[in-house]
């Protein structure tokens, strides 16, 4: 993972393929003891202005610049993120 700015992230998919993508959380996980971040694609809005979002969790480098994400492993942790997402969106909703 390569930091351009400091919400911004490129992501190489499965085929190489580099994507520029917004950093939209990061948090960490006591009971997976991992880091996650939720981001979106740049630019992939529909015409409603809605996203998808993805998940993954990062070991963040010894510089602190840059770090490799990891694929969620675990129907458990997929659960985790789903609980944080409704939490964020509730707040948003709230605030």
């Amino acid at each position: 993972m390569e930091e351009f700015e400091e919400r911004h992230i490129t992501v190489v998919d499965d085929e190489g393929n580099e994507q520029l993508c917004e950093v939209l959380h990061t948090f960490d996980s006591e009971q997976f003891g991992k880091s996650y971040v939720l981001y979106s694609i740049m630019g992939s809005e529909d015409e409603d202005g809605t996203v998808e979002i993805f998940a993954s969790s990062y070991e963040p480098s010894d510089n602190g610049t840059d770090g490799e994400l990891t694929p969620i492993e675990t129907d458990e942790e997929w659960d985790y993120i789903e609980s944080v997402i409704e939490e964020l969106d509730e707040d948003i909703e709230q605030g």
